[in-house]
């Protein structure tokens, strides 16, 4: 029997874990680092290393000083513990509301295969304790707002490093927050006592932003594949042209993702009666941008959003705190090298990607919206209802696309190129990669529910072609969404058809039902 998410296991060969299985962490699988990648050979030799540099009592930053502006202030041994317990409380100082579990979860999965590379100087006790967390369904509640994306998610890792010293609180079976002391207690673990270098290991590094990208990035795909399947039942709804869908067209501009896109489009109508119905005859010359340049938007957000994946997944398996430990092989020194992994600035640059493709996906969805709408532009009904005027049907959904569209748009606005000095000015510049990454799930939100009121728009649409039929493939679209929202005849209350409609857009229903058609992926 095919394991369900929640029941998988995702082995984790730390270094070289594939996007896949990083989405299948987000939607609910387990997680356990794989033995077999050598991982605890290379943690115990870390951690010996960070033992012989505490034994030789030179000043080591991160290890027996004190951090950021504070990093020539040498620490005597007897204070070390205090030192790492001090900088995880001191810097579990996030506002706001809670990380989604989900993606705190992928946080804590990224942090583990990051340490198990052996660079960070954890003992694999400490290590393991956070694995046992994970497996365990012990998630902090960590607030999502205070990072600035360097030197590193300080806080937010912090809120989650507390909780392993039994402080904080995590997320109950309820809903309901518990406290960490009591949940490690009731799954069967012990809170630790963090030894040298552990404490600024744990919380130093660019898992927040990175978790919180990636999500957007794994739910920004599910949002591109069913804005191709809405868009091409709005080009039958309109009795739209599927001639700039020709392949000649788009080889000869040569962008892999407009091809893919156009291959897409062209292979979702296949067979339609509607789109046949009107080869011969049609006065019309060419159709809206909205519809006759799908393949040129689309397939450039495509190209966009694989990029994007590159880099997050080459970001997902690095090693992003600081200092970073080398053990010494073949005659040479034990070394701890200070740099700057933690600055976040691809993850800045990753997120900014997305969120301008998520924001361009919404946009031209609701150009389609609003083209069907118009009698003038569509051919059909006036808001496409039956009788407008004693009816607006489908007036203000298009309106409600509208809002959500420009909300993304000031959503959208670069957060890379913002920085703000922190720490005395000794971190001076900083990626803002976190709150880069945390606006990309409510813009996909937005989005989603601009593609759902097209779905409906177009659904509809086709309606009046009756008994004219689109594809296979996108009849079992519009059957789908039938078995939850009936054909609109006369106004009714519309919140919960487009709630309906957006719940399906959500579970990535419609891709379910494809017919064989092959859908352009962001990622191999």
């Amino acid at each position: 029997m095919t394991k369900t998410l929640s029941q998988k296991t995702i082995l984790l060969n730390p270094g070289h874990v594939s996007l896949d299985q990083w989405e299948d962490i987000y939607r609910g699988a387990s997680a356990e680092l794989d033995e077999s990648s050598g991982y605890i050979a290379k943690v115990k030799a870390s951690a010996d290393t960070v033992a012989r540099i505490v034994q030789k009592g030179e000043p080591v930053y991160g290890i027996n000083t004190g951090f950021g502006k504070l990093a020539n202030v040498r620490i005597e041994a007897q204070d070390l513990e205090t030192l790492q317990r001090n900088i995880v409380l001191s810097h579990a100082a996030g506002v706001g509301e809670a990380m989604p579990v989900s993606v705190t979860r992928l946080m804590m999965a990224l942090k583990l295969a990051s340490l198990a590379q052996g660079a960070s100087g954890i003992r694999l006790a400490t290590l393991n304790l956070l694995a046992q967390m994970l497996q365990r369904n012990v998630i902090p509640v960590v607030p999502a707002q205070g990072s600035v994306g360097a030197s590193g998610d300080l806080a937010p890792l912090s809120h989650m490093t507390a909780v392993m010293l039994g402080v904080g609180e995590v997320h109950g079976d309820d809903g309901k927050p518990v406290p960490a002391a009591q949940a490690l207690q009731a799954a069967g673990l012990a809170p630790v006592v963090l030894g040298p270098k552990e404490g600024l290991a744990l919380l130093n590094g660019t898992q927040f932003s990175t978790a919180n990208a990636l999500a957007g990035l794994f739910e920004a795909q599910r949002l591109f594949q069913t804005a191709l399947v809405t868009g091409a039942l709005s080009t039958d709804a309109a009795k739209g042209s599927d001639a700039p869908f020709d392949p000649r067209i788009h080889a000869l501009r040569k962008h892999q993702g407009q091809i893919d896109t156009a291959d897409a489009l062209r292979s979702l109508l296949v067979g339609s009666i509607i789109r046949q119905s009107h080869l011969q005859g049609d006065e019309r010359v060419q159709d809206p941008y909205c519809l006759r340049c799908q393949p040129q938007v689309m397939g450039a957000c495509l190209d966009v959003l694989r990029s994007a994946a590159n880099m997050l997944v080459t970001e997902a398996n690095g090693v992003s705190d600081n200092p970073l430990i080398f053990p010494g092989v073949d005659g040479a020194a034990d070394a701890s090298l200070s740099g700057g992994n933690f600055h976040a600035e691809p993850v800045a640059f990753a997120a900014d990607m997305i969120a301008m493709t998520v924001c361009e996906i919404g946009s031209i969805a609701e150009r389609r919206i609003a083209m069907l709408v118009d009698p003038a532009l569509s051919g059909l009904p006036a808001f496409l209802t039956p009788k407008p005027g004693l009816n607006s049907g489908f007036m203000i959904p298009q309106v409600t696309a509208a809002a959500l569209v420009s909300e993304n748009k000031q959503r959208a606005y670069p957060a890379s190129v913002d920085s703000i000095p922190t720490s005395a000015n000794q971190e001076d510049h900083v990626s803002m990669a976190a709150h880069g990454a945390r606006r990309l799930l409510p813009m996909v939100e937005n989005a989603m529910a601009v593609i759902a009121i097209e779905w409906l728009a177009a659904a509809q649409g086709c309606d009046f072609h009756a008994p004219l039929a689109s594809s296979t493939t996108l009849e079992a679209a519009r059957a789908m969404l039938r078995q939850q929202v009936p054909h609109l005849s006369d106004d009714r209350h519309f919140h919960p058809d487009i709630q309906s409609a957006i719940r399906l857009v959500h579970e990535g229903a419609v891709l379910q039902q494809l017919n064989g058609v092959v859908l352009p992926s962001v990622w191999a």
